[in-house]
């Protein structure tokens, strides 16, 4: 059996002007221009585990199943992270994709399956998967175990279309 990674302690949300640029794609969505990002974001609804209140945040999508319906995400903040706390309280919700709603239940991967994930993400978009680990606190020296140990130190989420009528419809 492969080493576990040490506990990682994740790097805090951004505050401040930080924060204000990690939420422009919000904007984005919230003025009608979400199909701009294509298929690598999603505007992800969610409901407050304490408040009760409609959320949003847009995620990148780490891998896509049009056929199957499904989109994986990651939670690069770690389990701590707002819109992760509310999904494990209520995994029924929907996502904006394009200019698509969808329906999905959240379900949330082991870490073997999020290391396999982060293993295959790595060559497709190596620079990225690079600046991704280090913004996170993450050191990785390129190699597939590494990659691996990350992806298994991060909740992955798959976010599964809901079959039936009305589970997809153009928004607006």
């Amino acid at each position: 059996m492969g080493e576990r990674p040490e506990p990682v302690r994740h790097r805090p949300p951004p505050t401040g002007w930080q924060r204000a640029v990690a939420r422009l794609p919000l904007r984005l969505y919230r003025a009608g221009l979400g199909p701009l990002s294509g298929q690598r974001m999603l505007l992800l609804h969610h409901t407050g585990r304490t408040s009760g209140l409609d959320r949003t945040v847009v995620l990148e999508v780490v891998t896509r199943d049009p056929a199957g319906g499904s989109w994986t995400i990651v939670s690069g903040f770690g389990p701590e992270a707002d819109w992760y706390q509310n999904l494990r309280r209520r995994p029924e919700t929907w996502i904006q994709v394009g200019n698509r709603r969808h329906r999905v239940t959240a379900r949330f991967l082991p870490p073997q399956e999020g290391g396999d994930l982060m293993v295959r993400y790595a060559p497709r978009h190596p620079r990225l998967a690079r600046r991704l680990c280090a913004f996170m606190g993450f050191r990785v020296d390129g190699s597939e175990a590494g990659y691996r140990r990350v992806g298994e130190s991060i909740p992955f989420v798959r976010l599964e279309a809901v079959p039936g009528p009305g589970a997809t419809r153009p928004f607006g």
